[in-house]
């Protein structure tokens, strides 16, 4: 079994408990399902924000979901000049059979922009 890292994003419309909430519930969850893992599959998963959300923990969604023996961390990004506002993001680290190329990272709503090269 390998150690996997994949990285996922999305982008929420206001600095509200709800949206970030649900924003990280979808995206953690299509990370999951895009990559055929199980809850028991995650080692960690760390959490940034954008300097611009401060209503919630990321991580409380996963927690919510049910990783409640998962190692979760939040930070916030580096607030760099022009940066994409808004902006939820994760590196998860995971155990797997699937090769490095086979990993299908997760990048959602505007999100996307970021990671123009990957299929959706």
């Amino acid at each position: 079994m390998a150690i996997r890292a994949v990285r996922g994003a999305t982008q929420v419309d206001e600095d509200d408990r709800e949206q970030i909430l649900d924003a990280t519930a979808a995206l953690v969850a299509e990370v999951l399902d895009r990559n055929a893992l199980r809850p028991d599959d995650v080692i960690s998963i760390l959490f940034t924000a954008t300097p611009d959300l401060t209503a919630e923990f990321p991580a409380y969604a996963a927690r919510k979901m049910g990783l409640t023996d998962v190692p979760l961390m939040c930070a916030t990004e580096i607030a760099v000049p022009g940066a994409m506002p808004k902006v939820l993001r994760l590196l998860a680290h995971v155990e797997t059979e699937r090769a490095r190329a086979d990993i299908r990272h997760v990048y959602q709503r505007g999100a996307a922009a970021l990671r123009t090269d990957l299929p959706r």
